[in-house]
Formats: structure tokens, sequence, C-alpha cells
């Protein structure tokens, strides 16, 4: 049944009990420097989430959420949570009753530090849903990709933690579009990781609404040349990711972050804001390269930390849990 369709007069569409899925996401670093809102790439450090659905009780659907790791006794664990949320919201959108959830979550992306983890905790709802859907209401890529961007309100993020690799992520009157490119092998990612975190509100509250003419032909020009860069030529990532329509309107919200890209880039390291920050993303050209920007970044204080990263090529991931691989709780 496409996604959306009406259920056969009298049989309404339901999820078979005690289906159970695994999903695994991927944090992502947007914008790039000068790819404002367009281009965005996927890391590998991911999110997993096991669900199983069950027949709701006489008060209706119930949600539960255990999660371990980052945000454990911090975030909502009920059907607030954002995973739980995003669930919910395509069962909504394609006309089917939930069911129970009881969601286990792992989350290993840092929140609040520009890495995507609330573009990756909407991705794990929306293919958890798609999982648990199956057989019962078709839902397909583009249909991920749209239910993603009504929950994040644009695509950069949720692009390339759906597909994989690197992005370009565009809205046209169909709705959210993507394209994903192979990223060239000789990149190499290091992600500087603050103790401090960062409100994405506030970092997009310090924007302008306008700019000048010149600065935007300037981000046009290096952002056509980042996409050549990161795919066919990394010697030019230097200059691809220099950026006149964000960064510098955010750093004084950051100023450890700005300080740390200057001192990167006057050492040649192709360093930028990752997403809204206040984590520092460096494409490397070389694997020598990446090692002399992390000695950099631990020589500015404890409060850095630099990960060695990579391209995550594959995306968000959902498959079925057989009912007999796993032992979950009841709903208690």
């Amino acid at each position: 049944m496409p996604a959306g369709a009406a259920a056969a007069p009298g049989a309404q569409p339901t999820v078979p009990d005690g289906r159970r899925v695994r999903v695994r996401v991927p944090a992502t670093s947007a914008n790039l420097g000068p790819g404002f809102d367009t281009l965005g790439l996927a890391l590998n450090v991911h999110d997993e989430l096991e669900v199983v659905a069950t027949v709701p009780g006489a008060d209706g659907p119930q949600v539960r959420v255990d999660v371990t790791g980052v945000g454990a006794g911090e975030v909502p664990t009920d059907e607030s949570n954002l995973v739980a949320r995003s669930l919910l919201h395509v069962f909504d959108r394609v006309g089917v009753a939930a069911p129970s959830l009881h969601l286990t979550a792992t989350n290993r992306i840092p929140h609040g530090r520009g890495m995507g983890s609330s573009g990756a905790a909407i991705v794990s709802g929306v293919l958890a849903a798609k999982g648990l859907l199956e057989g019962v209401v078709e839902v397909g890529d583009d249909d991920v990709l749209r239910y993603a961007t009504e929950l994040e309100g644009h695509p950069d993020n949720v692009a390339p933690a759906i597909f994989g690799g690197l992005t370009i992520a565009w809205v046209d009157e169909t709705g959210p579009r993507q394209k994903q490119l192979a990223v060239h092998r000789g990149v190499s990612l290091l992600v500087a990781v603050p103790e401090a975190t960062m409100s994405t509100k506030l970092a997009r509250s310090l924007q302008p609404e306008a700019v000048p003419h010149a600065d935007a032909v300037f981000n046009v020009s290096r952002s056509a040349l980042l996409v050549a860069a990161l795919t066919q030529s990394p010697e030019l990532l230097l200059d691809a990711t220099e950026d006149r329509l964000h960064q510098s309107y955010r750093a004084s919200a950051m100023p450890a972050t700005s300080a740390l890209i200057e001192a990167l880039r006057a050492a040649g390291h192709a360093a930028v804001v990752s997403g809204a920050g206040p984590s520092v993303l460096v494409l490397a050209a070389d694997p020598a390269a990446r090692l002399d920007a992390a000695r950099i970044v631990e020589e500015r204080a404890e409060a850095w930390h630099a990960h060695l990263l990579a391209v995550d090529i594959r995306g968000g991931t959902v498959e079925r849990i057989p009912a007999s691989a796993v032992v979950t709780p009841g709903m208690g």
C-alpha cells in the first residue's frame, strides 16, 4: 500500500504484534564551511536503536524509552522523546494506528555539539517506523527524507544521516531532495569536540536576514569548489572551505571555536564549524595532515578532544529482528 493510502473499508491496517526492528544512524556534519543548509557529510559515529511493537492495552498505546550512553538520565523516556515523536509522526502521516512501543536507544553521538544528534534521532525514529510498517504501508526513501525534513525543518543534516556519504540537499515544489556523492579516498576527517555545548536555535538567531552581494557570490563559488575538492581534488580543500555567510556572524557566541579554527587554518588545515557548532571539523587532504591538525587541537586545552573519523558511506539502516532472536522486557 503506498504511503498515505487509505486502508480497505473495515480493514484498519495494524503492525503485527511483537514486531521488532533494529536501526543504526550515523552522526553528521552540516554546512562544511560555505555550503550553508545545503551540504552535509555522514560520520562513522552511530546511534543505535531497537524497537518492539505490541498491541495496545485497554489504556491505549504506551511508549517507553530506555536510553544508555549519551543523554541517559537527561532525555525524556516517554512519547515526548524525539526518537519516539519521530516514529509516531510517521504513523500519523500514513494513517496507521500506533502500537505500544518499547524503544531501547544506545547513543554515541554527542548532544549539542554540531554533530547532528537531533537529525540522527529523527532519522532513527523515521527508519524504525519504516521497518515496523513493512508489509503494512510502503515507506520509500523519498518518504523517509520528507518525513525527517518535516520534523527537522531543513534537509542538510537528515539527508547524509539517511543516505550516507556527502550529500547536496535542496527543496523544490515537490519537497526535499538530495544527491549523494562519494568522497575522494584521500580525504581524512577530524572532529574536535569541546566540553561546551551550543544551541542550534541560538546559532541561527545570530544570522542576518540579508548578506552583501559580494559575500553571496563568494560563497556560491566556494560551495561549487568544495564539491570538486571533496570528490576529485582534496588539495583545494583549504580554499574551498572559506566562508562569509554564517561562521563569522556566530563567532561571538563560540570564541574558543573561532580561535581554534583560526589556528588550524593558519597552519594550512581546512577547518570549519561543524554544523551549528561548537565542534570543529577538519577536512584533511591526507592522513599526515590530519595528525598535524590533531596535534594542534590537543595543544589548545583539555577542553578539546580530537577524534579521527571516517566518512560513513552506508547511512541509516533498518532491519527486522526475528521474534526469537531477542528477549525484550514487557511494557510493565
